[in-house]
């Protein structure tokens, strides 16, 4: 850790932190059913779209592993869980998704 950061600079972002809904998705029990793969693609054209449309502000797949993925959602933990529980994959059983209340800095980003 080379930056310093005074208490007032945490304190100041601390103010601008606003809500958002922290969706974690570990793979479940029927994740290598028959016809996963194709449910799989539905699942994950659904993830983009809600990207695309700005209800996932940062989506993070993990490639290996029991986690599927995390979402950063910018919609109240209510409808997240609405939104996350018809996803395909969810329906199906693959993968398992729960739904946090978290708080972001608006303007972070993932670097290019």
């Amino acid at each position: 850790m080379s930056t310093s950061v005074t208490d007032q600079q945490v304190q100041e972002l601390a103010a601008s932190a606003k809500p958002y809904s922290l969706a974690l998705l570990r793979w479940g029990p029927q994740r290598h059913m028959d016809g996963a793969e194709e449910i799989e693609r539905e699942h994950q054209r659904r993830m983009v779209s809600l990207r695309a449309d700005g209800t996932i502000a940062v989506l993070c797949p993990v490639p290996a592993g029991p986690m599927a993925g995390a979402a950063v959602m910018t919609v109240p933990v209510e409808e997240a869980e609405e939104i996350m529980a018809a996803d395909p994959c969810v329906r199906a059983g693959m993968i398992l998704c729960e739904v946090h209340p978290c708080l972001g800095f608006p303007g972070d980003a993932l670097p290019g």
